[in-house]
């Protein structure tokens, strides 16, 4: 996960405002592994410095204009390289 780890948080801000305890539940439903607060937090504070997200007084996390921009770069890098991703997962179910 941790190479991804800055992708996944950008790809589920997109969807919904939440806080660190959310957004582990979040990849806990999609990966079956709940990450620790350890993984989770320093990888918020990193984006936050680099303006990628905000956060309110509520522990909100939040995509910027520069996140938004930074995530498309990064889906269509993505999708550059894992080209044959359907074809990937129909191999996985087999």
């Amino acid at each position: 996960m941790k190479g991804y780890l800055t992708f996944l948080i950008l790809w589920t801000l997109k969807k919904s405002e939440m806080n660190g305890a959310e957004i582990s539940r979040e990849f806990e439903k999609r990966r079956g592994t709940k990450p620790s607060p350890g993984t989770i937090y320093p990888a918020l504070k990193e984006l936050r410095k680099n303006e990628l997200i905000t956060v309110d007084e509520a522990k909100t996390y939040a995509l910027t204009e520069k996140g938004e921009l930074e995530l498309k770069s990064a889906c269509k890098f993505f999708c550059k390289i894992f080209y044959d991703v359907n074809e990937m997962s129909h191999y996985s179910q087999e």
